[in-house]
């Protein structure tokens, strides 16, 4: 990308690049966004929670992204998971977002599939490729149900769902999340032998 796109709020301007993210903070009264190539504009994705606590605007880099490598190969989840917005890299209060790649040759996300009794979930699906798509598994443990989605396209798990997709190639997925905590880790996993 020869040049970034910018982000500006309260007049304070951010430069972005693909696959960043910004935190912006509660009270922020105006936010602009700008593509600067018009014969190639910009898509920009947004989460939003209501906010009790005001933290300054701080932009996340790839480079300043918690990192996780999950899954292998041979278990088709292989995966590589990006944390922007959480409460290690930036103060947040109440959304968190990161982003999620699977390898090729990976299909499967989040599995084992978890719930979070205390917060709801977000995933936006792209980097699908043309003419493929992923199911999205979700609903009670017991009794799950499933959509196929498209490229762009989301789907939101509220706190009872679990939240997993199979693609038929490769994707890489947004998620966000917002409740009444940001423990990253406070999940209810769910044997993958005892979906339904």
């Amino acid at each position: 990308m020869e040049e970034k796109e910018k982000i500006v709020a309260d007049g304070e301007s951010y430069e972005i690049d693909y696959k960043e993210a910004i935190y912006i903070g509660k009270e922020t009264k105006k936010v602009t966004f700008q593509s600067l190539d018009v014969t190639n504009p910009s898509k920009f994705y947004i989460n939003s929670a209501p906010a009790h606590h005001k933290f300054p605007t701080k932009k996340i880099t790839q480079a300043e992204a918690e990192i996780v490598e999950l899954g292998a190969l041979e278990t088709s989840n292989h995966r590589t998971i990006r944390k922007l917005i959480v409460n290690s890299i930036v103060e947040t209060c109440q959304v968190q977002m990161g982003m999620t790649e699977l390898k090729t040759g990976s299909v499967w996300n989040t599995m084992p599939a978890h719930s979070h009794d205390r917060r709801m979930e977000v995933y936006l699906y792209f980097e699908v490729p043309d003419n493929q798509s992923v199911c999205h598994f979700m609903g009670q443990p017991q009794e799950t149900r499933h959509i196929w989605m498209q490229n762009e396209q989301a789907v939101i798990s509220p706190n009872w769902s679990i939240h997993s997709g199979s693609g038929t190639s490769n994707y890489t997925f947004i998620w966000g999340m917002a409740g009444e905590n940001l423990d990253y880790g406070d999940m209810d996993h769910c044997l993958i032998k005892d979906l339904r």
